[in-house]
């Protein structure tokens, strides 16, 4: 019998959890519109646990129209209005109107992908912290990308929040050196 594969600490036994850290957080993605999805999901997650966002994950996508940064900016009040009244989602006003405001913004980029990869050089940085006690919550590259993002009209991307979506979209690789996808990535990379 085979010894169940390391995972990093922050991972629970809870099967969308596994499946995203296995397949998901910290893999490099160029994709602007999986890069935009997990923005918006970040700004959610604020104040909640990520497991929260990950379970509501495809009943928003289903509402917020497959995340499309278009129709989501073309929203209005009444579609706010509406989305507050689904139990299926996180129903914060204030977040709801930080994604229709954010794919304003997103929309408005010159170069959506180029700007989140901007902040690393345009590639993964590649970490080796050997416990998530060392892993850092905020480090100066989201702290700048907070200030950019807020300077161009974002909404809910406070550095720690940047910090979480450098992470999850590869930019960052804080897989820690005991999990079995640190090596797969850091190799990748």
């Amino acid at each position: 019998m085979n010894a169940p594969c390391k995972r990093c600490r922050w991972c629970s036994d809870d099967p969308d959890y596994i499946a995203y850290h296995d397949h998901e957080w910290g893999v490099p993605s160029h994709d602007m519109h999986y890069l935009f999805e997990m923005l918006l999901l970040e700004g959610f997650q604020a104040g909640l646990s990520w497991i929260t966002v990950l379970k509501k994950r495809p009943r928003y996508r289903e509402v917020l129209y497959g995340f499309d940064a278009e129709k989501l900016a073309a929203m209005d009040d009444a579609d706010i209005e509406k989305l507050m009244q689904d139990p299926g989602i996180i129903r914060n006003r204030l977040k709801l109107n930080a994604a229709r405001q954010n794919a304003q913004a997103w929309l408005a980029l010159q170069d959506p992908v180029g700007l989140v990869w901007s902040f690393t050089g345009g590639r993964p940085i590649v970490s080796r912290y050997s416990d998530h006690d060392s892993v850092p919550v905020m480090t100066p590259q989201a702290e700048q990308m907070s200030r950019t993002l807020k300077k161009a009209g974002f909404n809910f991307v406070g550095p720690t929040i940047c910090q979480s979506y450098l992470q999850a979209v590869g930019c960052f690789m804080d897989h820690t050196t005991d999990c079995f996808r640190h090596r797969m990535l850091a190799e990748a990379s």
